[in-house]
């Protein structure tokens, strides 16, 4: 940071310091008084650098939450049978959720969400190395997913990654099925014990549960950046504007600790805790070999330029059935 010039020390405190300061705070949810008495140091020092830090990461977001390469078929569907070559356009997850938000006063009941707290509505992109590659951040918890992901998408200085021609996310049910979003059927079971168990479509059931199953990398994605970052369920009472920066600083130091393989690894076994019903079937994975582009694609359930999402679904689903009946 003091190296890249995003941090400068002062006489008395440090850059190391300053960063410390910084993720004590975030990484466990401290208070002021807290930190007042770890780093010993007043309560306006510590509010100075904790700010500080808080600008200096924030614009580094550009840097550190940004697209992947979407021409290249991630080696997580690419070299799984039960998502490739069905899922071979996908880029990335899309999602919102809740974060509890520190806000009172005759503004309060905008920010109350579905379970009464009041929350900010966070929606975010990831790809399937759990990485955020797009995030939202600011939307009232009371803002409806949809009307969130139409203000991203619709407002040039959202910056949102729109993928090229072919490409598209995944998203829940309770977005459209339209555009460059895949969704799943609605109304019908994707749970793999609801699939044995009950009646049905059992194509639309078949493609729901292979699409929950690679969905759900934005759910482990917002579980790991919880988990790793208390503040995010322990809001102090800072301004409405420095909440929000803390969403994306604490996104920023995500993607940052994903860099790490040894993170990554020890990031697996957390995210698990949310995947119960992916790993009850055949995972269908395959090694990579050695020298081989993980970017390569020779299938053809790609979607066709006059194809509409919903046409596209629905070939998806039949291609699907015959892959697991063939």
């Amino acid at each position: 940071m003091e190296q890249i010039g995003r941090l400068t020390p002062s006489r008395a405190v440090s850059v190391e310091e300053q960063l410390m300061i910084f993720l004590f705070v975030v990484g466990h949810g401290a208070s002021n008084r807290n930190a007042q008495e770890t780093w010993q140091r007043s309560g306006s020092t510590i509010s100075k650098y904790f700010g500080i830090v808080l600008e200096a990461i924030f614009n580094m977001s550009g840097e550190y939450i940004r697209a992947p390469n979407m021409n290249n078929v991630h080696h997580s569907i690419r070299y799984n049978n039960r998502f490739y070559p069905y899922f071979q356009g996908c880029v990335g997850a899309i999602d919102g959720t809740q974060v509890l938000a520190c806000v009172g006063g005759a503004i309060a009941n905008k920010f109350r969400g579905r379970k009464g707290d009041t929350t900010w509505n966070i929606l975010a992109a990831c790809d399937f190395d759990l990485k955020f590659t797009y995030m939202l951040a600011g939307w009232e918890g009371s803002a409806h997913d949809t009307r969130v992901l139409e203000h991203a998408i619709s407002e040039p200085q959202n910056s949102f990654p729109f993928p090229p021609p072919g490409k598209y996310y995944l998203v829940d049910s309770g977005y459209a099925n339209k555009g460059c979003f895949l969704a799943p059927y609605r109304g019908t079971n994707y749970h793999l014990h609801d699939c044995r168990r009950l009646g049905g479509d059992r194509k639309k059931e078949q493609f729901n549960y292979r699409h929950a199953s690679l969905r759900n990398a934005i759910e482990r994605t917002f579980g790991i950046w919880k988990k790793r970052f208390p503040i995010l369920r322990s809001m102090h009472q800072f301004p409405l504007d420095k909440q929000t920066m803390i969403h994306v600083a604490c996104a920023v130091l995500h993607n940052f600790i994903r860099m790490d393989p040894a993170s990554v690894a020890q990031d697996h076994v957390a995210g698990d805790e949310n995947d119960d019903d992916a790993s009850s079937e055949d995972d269908g994975v395959a090694a990579v070999p050695d020298g081989v582009d993980v970017g390569e694609s020779s299938s053809q359930v790609n979607i066709p330029r006059d194809m509409d999402m919903g046409a596209f679904r629905d070939y998806v689903r039949d291609c699907i059935h015959e892959g697991t009946s063939g």
